[in-house]
């Protein structure tokens, strides 16, 4: 785990192949933050990485939502997303529930043409599966929001495991 000071010391190169998985198939985000060092705090890390995802454009967001993986998906998974979805318990799933998160995805995106992200830290099985009805009846405006509201807090987690200070 590298130190804040040796984050800030390294060739944007460095920095962007140690941060850019902080944000899933996404090392533009750190890219595009590494000029902005040297960092005095990992939460201002945090806060400049999230402000890169806001001045995105609306393309780059719907591409950080899609390189999310369904939940429970056939996908290929990062470690960090097999991590995050086994604390969550959704390694566990019986067959009727992994067909029921299945069918989820598959009605979300059609819905809103991206996956269902949530963080999968911070929430059971049970919740993820109450979320998605719930999230099924918003608008994909709102949905969008949610997704990277969803990231971010991922992203915080990531990056508390990846920087020390």
């Amino acid at each position: 785990m590298p130190k804040l000071a040796e984050l800030n010391a390294l060739d944007g190169a460095e920095f962007t192949r140690l941060v850019g998985p902080v944000f899933e198939h996404s090392p533009w985000i750190a890219a595009r933050t590494a000029a902005q060092r040297p960092f005095a705090s990992r939460d201002s890390l945090q806060a400049a990485l999230i402000a890169t995802v806001a001045k995105a454009s609306d393309e780059e967001k719907l591409a950080l939502i899609r390189a999310h993986p369904d939940l429970i998906g056939d996908a290929h998974l990062t470690a960090a997303s097999r991590a995050e979805q086994a604390s969550a318990g959704l390694q566990d799933v019986h067959a009727d529930e992994a067909a029921q998160f299945r069918e989820y995805n598959r009605q979300y995106r059609e819905r809103f043409g991206f996956p269902f992200v949530i963080c999968a830290r911070l929430n059971k099985k049970e919740a993820i599966a109450q979320a998605f009805p719930v999230r099924l009846r918003n608008s994909r405006q709102q949905e969008m929001e949610t997704a990277l509201q969803e990231i971010s807090k991922i992203a915080e987690l990531r990056l508390q495991d990846l920087v020390h200070e």
